[in-house]
């Protein structure tokens, strides 16, 4: 548990913006949005989110941290698969209702269950007035069956 407390955000436009007190604006749910780049290339690994726990364990373990929707729970970055996200910097946008994490991945570099690098394997076409997917090339990294696999 995180002894990092975060104050409330300001209802003044202008301190949100401009002053120095990191106040991240958590939605309905107790969560803001994280878009993770890799930091020596900044290509774009994965967005996610974060509860107030999780941004603080990152902040103060240098470790990415994140909140799983679909669990329901806190979640390590790389805790199972090994792809550990050390955070070089974290920014804010400008009504700090997302962050930026900059990181660089251990293990296998890669970010995705599936294996690859990044979440974002995939591009949308069009094709015949219809939306369709299209794979960029890359291939997983690592196992993501046995690395995954569920505890029989």
């Amino acid at each position: 548990m995180s002894a990092l407390v975060f104050s409330a955000a300001s209802a003044d436009k202008n301190a949100l913006e401009e002053d120095t007190a990191f106040t991240p604006r958590f939605d309905a749910n107790g969560l803001v949005t994280a878009i993770v780049t890799d930091a020596a290339d900044d290509m774009l690994l994965m967005v996610a989110h974060m509860n107030a726990e999780a941004l603080a364990l990152t902040l103060e373990t240098g470790i990415a941290h994140y909140w799983s929707r679909s669990r329901n729970s806190l979640w390590k970055k790389g805790e199972t698969s090994g792809n550990v996200q050390y955070v070089t910097e974290v920014r804010t946008d400008c009504d700090q209702d997302a962050v930026w994490l900059r990181v660089k991945v251990a293990g296998h570099d890669a970010t995705c269950h599936t294996g690859r690098r990044s979440c974002f394997y995939r591009t949308v076409e069009i094709d015949g007035g219809k939306a369709k997917l299209a794979g960029d090339g890359s291939a997983p990294l690592f196992d993501a069956g046995s690395t995954y696999r569920k505890a029989d």
